[in-house]
């Protein structure tokens, strides 16, 4: 019997497809997972929290506590930042999208921490090698003046929050604890 002309019906796709489907699917799950690692925003605009530090040393340890508590969060109010002063600066903003996937798949959908040379890499250092080589780039396409602006704007509005942020109710978990104590293991 010959089957000519007709559809294959089997429900096993061919390889390439099922790696594509696998991957884009699995992508889709980090997206999810890696934005869902990030602190509510909900907690972070909690209006009630937010109020003036005593004193300027109680600010800085404010500061210091919130940026490591939202530190995904001000990542992303950082790069939307610059997202939207490079709106009409075609380049530049293709090199910031090139990096936005740089970011989102060596920091914000990563699942297992990132392995180079058989070394792990901390968080920090992705997200420092990742602010630089943004800035770098970003500074070559003829664009500075917008950046620099947008930078001192975000670098603003984050330290704004963060020393107005109270830290009374914010509560850590194991996992980053690590982050929030000074030299020695000592609370900051």
């Amino acid at each position: 019997m010959t089957n000519y002309g007709t559809i294959p019906t089997s429900s096993s796709p061919s390889g390439s497809t099922s790696a594509s489907g696998e991957y884009i699917a699995r992508a889709k799950d980090r997206i999810k997972a890696g934005l869902g690692a990030r602190r509510p925003w909900k907690l972070m605009f909690d209006f009630r929290s937010l109020n003036f530090a005593p004193g300027f040393g109680d600010a800085l340890k404010r500061l210091r506590y919130n940026a490591a508590y939202f530190r995904m969060n001000y990542a992303i109010v950082v790069l939307l930042i610059l997202f939207l002063s490079l709106l009409w600066h075609p380049i530049s903003l293709i090199v910031l999208i090139v990096m936005l996937a740089a970011w989102l798949f060596l920091y914000f959908l990563r699942d297992e921490p990132l392995v180079l040379f058989g070394r792990t890499v901390d968080d920090r250092i992705v997200l420092i090698v990742l602010s630089v080589v943004t800035i770098v780039l970003l500074f070559l396409t003829s664009a500075t003046m917008n950046i620099l602006v947008a930078l001192l704007i975000a670098v603003v509005v984050v330290a704004v929050h963060a020393t107005l942020r109270k830290t009374e109710d914010l509560h850590v978990d194991e996992e980053n604890a690590g982050l929030m104590t000074g030299p020695a293991g000592s609370s900051a």
